[in-house]
């Protein structure tokens, strides 16, 4: 294994968990906010946690565009050196 197919598996497998911990987060954060009980407190909690989860979706895209930037400056080191201009 070089390092780039490192640095590409260990972003893939980052991305993925924190995608998941996302939808979890959202999906959490809806059950309790429509839970039919009276206590409002724990209601806005729910939306508290959805609210979280949005931020969270936009620094997961933020972190994935630099994640994917730096996949692209290790995959470009391992690219072979051009040939030097031969002179005629």
């Amino acid at each position: 294994m070089d390092l780039v197919e490192f640095v590409k598996g260990l972003i893939t497998i980052t991305v993925i968990v924190a995608w998941f911990i996302f939808l979890l987060a959202w999906a959490v954060g809806w059950l309790i906010k429509g839970l039919p009980i009276p206590f409002l407190r724990i209601k806005k909690l729910g939306g508290r946690f959805i609210e979280d989860a949005v931020w969270a979706a936009f620094w997961l895209a933020m972190g994935t565009t630099v994640f994917a930037i730096i996949a692209y400056i290790t995959s470009s080191f391992q690219a072979p050196m051009p040939q030097p201009p031969q002179m005629p």
